[in-house]
């Protein structure tokens, strides 16, 4: 009994360090995987530039398994720390986290002259890891939890887009034909998606006068569309920072649900004791 009992005191201490920020012993964790992730991605960026790949390939190499060992020990602590395992492992940051570690170790077994150039690809993947750092950010939970809410008016958003796009694609290959570089229906809606974004490629453009006004109100039109996403995404993130959700970082130990309110005591989502600070 007292072997399981430490067993677990081991797992509730080395839990509260992982997925816990609010103590001193998780912020100094979290820092200094913040460091690690700072610098793997800037080794990637550098390992991208030619001359520099050529002249520290070695120093690279070593450097980049360094830090795979540490994302790999992490990972692993991650999943022994957690009743649960598979609510970590097949959640968002733990399938990040795997992705971002796994091609180190393809491109050490996966060999051949002729994979070279594909593995080198691969490698680039190692770039996610700057997704672990949304872990860290507090505000980023509201940031997704605001997206999430507002996934469904942006979707009826882009469908009224698209609808436009249609719309104005056709009316553009009815008026300006091929001789304006119309030539078919998806060429003219492509034109349409471009100009209404404000992007303006510049590779097709109307030549007639009505189909000049008509760009021209396209134009303004992509200047109050753009906005519209944000509006709405902004309204749903001030409902997500009203004073009575502020919560901490507390993870479940069991079930690794987390956004607990901050006098909470029990998960709510499986009902389990968290961890006392």
């Amino acid at each position: 009994m007292k072997d399981h009992n430490r067993k677990q005191n081991w797992k509730s201490r080395l839990h509260e360090v992982i997925y816990e920020a609010d103590t001193t012993a998780g912020k100094i964790f979290d820092i200094a995987l913040l460091v690690i992730i700072a610098i793997s991605v800037a080794l990637v960026m550098m390992e991208s530039v030619t001359e520099l790949y050529l002249k520290y390939a070695t120093e690279f190499y070593w450097a980049e398994w360094v830090i795979t060992a540490i994302f790999t020990v992490e990972y692993v602590l991650r999943i022994i720390s957690i009743r649960r395992p598979k609510a970590y492992i097949f959640s968002f940051y733990g399938i990040v986290d795997l992705l971002s570690t796994l091609p180190s170790y393809i491109s050490f077994f996966v060999g051949g002259a002729n994979l070279l150039f594909a593995i080198r690809a691969l490698r680039l993947l190692r770039v996610f890891r700057v997704l672990k750092i949304s872990r860290y950010i507090g505000e980023s939970n509201r940031l997704l939890e605001a997206l999430k809410n507002s996934r469904a008016k942006i979707l009826v958003f882009l469908f009224a887009v698209v609808i436009i796009c249609v719309i104005t694609g056709t009316l553009m290959h009815l008026i300006e034909g091929e001789t304006g570089g119309f030539n078919n229906i998806p060429l003219s809606i492509y034109w349409c998606i471009v100009t209404l974004t404000t992007v303006g490629f510049g590779d097709i453009a109307p030549v007639t006068p009505l189909g000049r006004f008509i760009a021209s109100v396209l134009m303004i039109t992509g200047y109050g569309i753009i906005a519209v996403p944000t509006g709405i995404v902004t309204s749903e993130y001030g409902k997500t920072s009203e004073p009575h959700k502020h919560t901490n970082t507390q993870h479940c130990p069991v079930c690794n649900e987390q956004n607990h309110l901050d006098e909470a005591e029990f998960c709510h989502n499986c009902g389990n004791r968290l961890n006392a600070h």
